[in-house]
């Protein structure tokens, strides 16, 4: 029998968004990047059983679900809002009119938001913190998990790698925890609380320090109690990111609050959960997951952004999330199966002159993964000896279970710790112009952006594309281990479009950091 299984009440709100109109605005200086939609998949709404309410596996103390007079979960939030978005300067007003005016752009944000905003209010409400928090995604990553800044941040919350760490966002071969919405949003609560506090629960030094860092706050604070000098953040001198940051909360906020002054409409998401987080407990095969729980392998990438690979990690964590119904039956048929068989392994046998090393090369696995998995202490290993490495290709033989791995693998390879840039479309300009000026096909361009009819197009709008210079066939090899001169251009993300392999990989090949960054000259290794 398996251990307990618990069920934690996450969130997907399955309503339609409500349209917002469009007003014509100058916006401010700086402009929200755009992002591609992210739009869950959804069954529906359940009455959620009792049984269900307990802790998670982030083993949050339990939340009950938000009592408001609303059954919509924005309205429900904006009763919590405590910043006075309109007050005293113009440039939150200007943000305001500027969300307001952006028809589709808000509309894409509210499908990204719709699994996640009744997760976000509930912890709002247990923790006692402001409404107006449930907004920050928007300004940070446009509740787009995959985001990647300029800065290495990424997820929804926009965590560097060092702080992401610090508040327990593990990072690996396996998984992210900053794509992973159900872990970022406690890690990126337990930041902005820890901030609120430092900085005497003014909330906006502590979004300040959210933004740019609360040593940098702590200075300027600083600097200007010398100077006798006011010290609230209108007063900080502050890096231009930040002035702007703010005051697009504020705007959001302001707008939120008094919708009519705008001509904005709320967005509609019922009050009530239809997702859970199961907590497995063990590191397991996510197409298996997907077939035991009969969740379209999409939809469940969908929901867990944070998973790197086929399996969850082997030290975890190893929850799920999935619509309740499929949670449900997942639970159910756990009960009688062995938690051995949730993952599959390669055996391979060690032969004369085999290293740790050669092996990771031959079977494209990094080493600490092979001693992981093997629970070798150190890299000795001898001939004769039996290793397991992840993947057991005989599941290969089922044609469900190949054409959903071969799926998962596309939808990982494709986002994985992208580079992405914004194209503004300018006069005259189509989907298939726009396509070849960046070596990728019309289908991926509309993909990114869930443009469903190209004619639609409009000059002035911002395009997500995912830039791969393309590469005469011919001139890449298709096994062995090459060496790509860095070009200038070139970033980890094109060079791994380029070979077919994954940027991680590249990282792990090369030794590099998170926050490396590569120079024309380079010399990057490649497996293949």
């Amino acid at each position: 029998m398996l251990t307990r299984f618990t069920l934690a009440l996450s969130i997907l709100l399955l309503a339609s968004c409500a349209t917002t109109s469009t007003t014509t605005v100058q916006p401010p200086a700086a402009e929200p990047a755009a992002a591609d939609d992210f739009v869950t998949q959804s069954s529906s709404v359940e009455t959620v059983d009792e049984h269900l309410f307990v802790p998670g596996p982030a083993e949050p103390q339990l939340s009950e679900a938000p009592v408001w007079v609303q059954d919509n979960v924005w309205s429900g939030l904006i009763d919590r809002f405590e910043l006075e978005g309109c007050a005293d300067h113009n440039v939150n007003l200007s943000w305001a009119k500027w969300y307001a005016s952006k028809h589709e752009y808000m509309e894409r944000i509210y499908n990204r938001a719709r699994p996640w905003i009744y997760f976000i209010a509930a912890e709002l409400e247990k923790r006692g913190l402001p409404g107006e928090i449930a907004l920050l995604p928007i300004v940070e990553s446009a509740f787009d998990p995959f985001a990647y800044s300029r800065g290495q941040a990424l997820g929804t919350w926009q965590f560097i790698a060092e702080t992401g760490q610090r508040y327990g966002l593990a990072q690996n071969w396996w998984y992210d925890g900053r794509r992973d919405v159900w872990a970022s949003t406690h890690a990126a609560l337990d930041y902005l609380t820890y901030m609120n506090i430092m900085f005497d629960s003014d909330w906006l030094l502590a979004l300040a320090g959210y933004n740019s860092g609360e040593g940098r706050v702590r200075r300027e604070i600083k600097r200007n109690r010398a100077k006798g000098q006011e010290t609230n953040f209108w007063n900080l001198r502050l890096p231009r990111e930040t002035r702007d940051y703010v005051p697009k909360l504020l705007g959001l906020s302001c707008l939120f609050r008094y919708p009519e002054q705008f001509d904005f409409e709320i967005p509609q998401t019922p009050n009530r959960p239809v997702i859970a987080a199961l907590d497995i407990g063990y590191q397991s095969d996510l197409v298996l997951i997907s077939q035991l729980s009969e969740v379209p392998i999409d939809q469940l990438y969908t929901l867990n952004p944070g998973f790197n690979r086929w399996a969850t990690a082997p030290n975890g964590p190893h929850w799920v999330v999935l619509p309740l119904d499929g949670a449900r039956r997942l639970e159910a048929r756990l009960k009688n199966l062995n938690p051995e068989t949730l993952m599959k392994w390669d055996q391979v046998l060690v032969e004369p002159g085999d290293s740790l090393s050669k092996l990771a090369a031959r079977h494209h696995v990094p080493i600490d993964v092979i001693m992981t998995t093997n629970n070798l202490d150190g890299d000795m290993i001898r001939a004769g000896q039996k290793l397991r490495l992840p993947r057991d290709n005989q599941l290969m033989i089922d044609p469900y279970y190949a054409a959903a791995a071969t799926e998962l693998a596309r939808l990982q390879s494709g986002l994985i710790a992208a580079d992405r840039l914004t194209h503004r479309v300018r006069a005259g300009e189509s989907l298939s112009v726009i396509a070849k000026r960046y070596r990728v096909s019309v289908n991926d361009l509309q993909r990114w952006n869930d443009i469903s009819d190209p004619r639609t197009l409009q000059m002035g709008a911002n395009i997500v594309v995912f830039h791969s210079p393309a590469a005469p066939k011919s001139s890449i090899p298709t096994s062995g281990t090459v060496r790509h001169t860095v070009q200038s251009g070139d970033s980890l993300w094109s060079i791994a479009r380029k070979y077919k392999v994954r940027v991680n990989d590249l990282m792990i090949w090369n030794r590099l950091g998170n926050s490396a960054i590569i120079q024309p000259g380079q010399s990057i290794k490649i497996i293949l």
